[in-house]
């Protein structure tokens, strides 16, 4: 169970993680700001963006025919993978029969949603994390907190503790170039001894078979071209049917995620290494995860979910998230994001809080660079955990409805309904309603978060007629 109204006060009482949010996303929102200075090219941008995923999910089980058919003509060879386990055991298998035991990852969402670290240490191979976020959060025994910036609730003076702590030779220092520098020589043997490369995938080209990774660091560059062999995953949503689709994407993500006007590497992939080449594996495995998304997909209104680029603007506006971090949420996807995604996946009877988790400020909505229309779905799924739909799109729907809370509105609906019986109810609660405790089991979901609300003594008619109106 997801548990985040009791992860969130706890949270809300960390200064420190506090800070570290605060300091981190004003940044990031005065970066993505600065990028889109210009309202109309902006809407203009985003309704581009908007229509080129919404063009592939209407699309998307023809795209992912042609996707397939176009890597195996490249010489990439597809897997299908309808649960994480299915994955997970894919993955294995093609490490198994490469005879790999050492892993190096480029950074990956997807992966973390199949916990694919801990299942190959089970089965006895290393995976070391490359991305320099990940890197800290691997060393520290964490999971990540948000899905561009992995450990954004650390401090610097908490990443020099840890690298003192787990890498030999490194010593103390807050200096953040020296940990850097630290943490790029500890990897660099890590590339060299590699068996196999395992990446993520940011865009998956169906009209030539071409996988698009984006990144900072150069790591993702090596880890899919110095091992001889290459395993990408993704799930099966972000494919788009052209070239011409990944440029509007790319114009939108790096500025919507970290305010960048592009990130440093942007990598296209279509295949293994030709024999006239010099560099890149001699073989490269594509892994289309299903994970619920068709389940998602068979919904019209749900499927814009899907839309996602993962860019994490969202999250950095997101009021609930700045402050109570990425870790309250518990599962991979936090933020409003995770709020739609998570309990589509997990089912409502897993995550049916994360809905609840939001003011429905239609911040994420504003900045969402493929319009989302993340408050609508949230609206839904909280429907749908207490009065599922016909569809029964959603797994777990109906899993927080109750009997007690049927018959409450139901009572409601009667008492507003019935003129009479209205008068009697409220004459009966203004003389008795304060004699009710807190902890009461009718009010208590209500003054867990709130002050109990008191009665006038008095209905409003009696307080008119007192003043010598007359209520009749």
């Amino acid at each position: 169970m997801s548990d985040f109204s009791k992860r969130a006060p706890i949270a809300l009482t960390d200064p420190t993680l506090r800070k570290n949010f605060r300091r981190a996303m004003d940044g990031l929102m005065a970066k993505r700001a600065a990028q889109f200075p210009d309202p109309e090219a902006w809407r203009t941008l985003r309704a581009r963006g908007a229509a080129v995923r919404a063009n592939a999910l209407a699309k998307l089980p023809e795209l992912l025919q042609r996707l397939e058919a176009r890597c195996r003509d490249n010489g990439i060879t597809v897997h299908w993978a309808e649960t994480t386990a299915e994955a997970n055991a894919i993955v294995l298998g093609i490490l198994k029969a490469a005879g790999a035991t050492k892993v190096i990852k480029g950074k990956s969402m997807v992966t973390e949603e199949m916990e694919l670290n801990h299942h190959l240490i089970a089965n006895g191979v290393t995976p070391m994390e490359s991305d320099l976020g990940e890197y800290i959060i691997q060393l520290a025994g964490e999971a990540p907190s948000h899905i561009v910036m992995p450990c954004i609730h650390k401090n610097k003076v908490e990443i020099a503790h840890l690298f003192d702590e787990r890498i030999e030779g490194c010593g103390y220092t807050e200096d953040v170039d020296a940990l850097t520098a630290a943490a790029r020589k500890a990897l660099r043997g890590e590339f060299a001894a590699a068996d196999a490369g395992i990446s993520g995938v940011n865009f998956a080209v169906a009209e030539t078979g071409t996988l698009v990774l984006i990144e900072n660091e150069g790591n993702g560059r090596l880890s899919t071209t110095l091992p001889p062999l290459h395993i990408a995953v993704t799930g099966i949503e972000k494919v788009v049917e052209n070239l011409d689709d990944v440029a509007p994407l790319l114009a939108l993500l790096p500025r919507s995620a970290t305010g960048q006007p592009i990130t440093t590497y942007v990598n296209m992939i279509s295949g293994p290494r030709k024999p006239d080449e010099k560099d890149g594996p001699t073989a490269v495995h594509l892994v289309l995860l299903d994970n619920g998304r068709s389940r998602v997909y068979d919904d019209a209104e749900l499927r814009d979910t899907l839309r996602c680029i993962r860019c994490g603007a969202c999250m950095n506006h997101c009021p609930v998230y700045t402050r109570v971090g990425g870790h309250s949420y518990k599962f991979v996807y936090p933020g409003p994001i995770g709020k739609i995604l998570t309990p589509q996946i997990e089912g409502l009877d897993c995550a049916g809080d994360q809905p609840h988790a939001s003011t429905l400020c239609n911040a994420c909505v504003e900045v969402c660079p493929v319009e989302i229309p993340i408050a609508d779905l949230l609206v839904r799924l909280r429907r749908e955990a207490v009065r599922p739909s016909q569809s029964a799109a959603v797994k777990g729907g109906g899993s927080r409805g109750s009997l007690a809370e049927t018959l409450g509105w139901a009572g409601w609906k009667l008492v507003y309904a019935t003129p009479w019986l209205h008068r009697l109810v409220t004459k009966v609660m203004v003389r008795v309603g304060n004699l009710m405790p807190a902890s009461a089991p009718l009010l208590k979901q209500w003054t867990g978060v709130r002050t109990k609300p008191r009665y006038q003594g008095k209905t409003l008619h009696e307080l008119a007629r007192d003043k010598g109106f007359d209520n009749e």
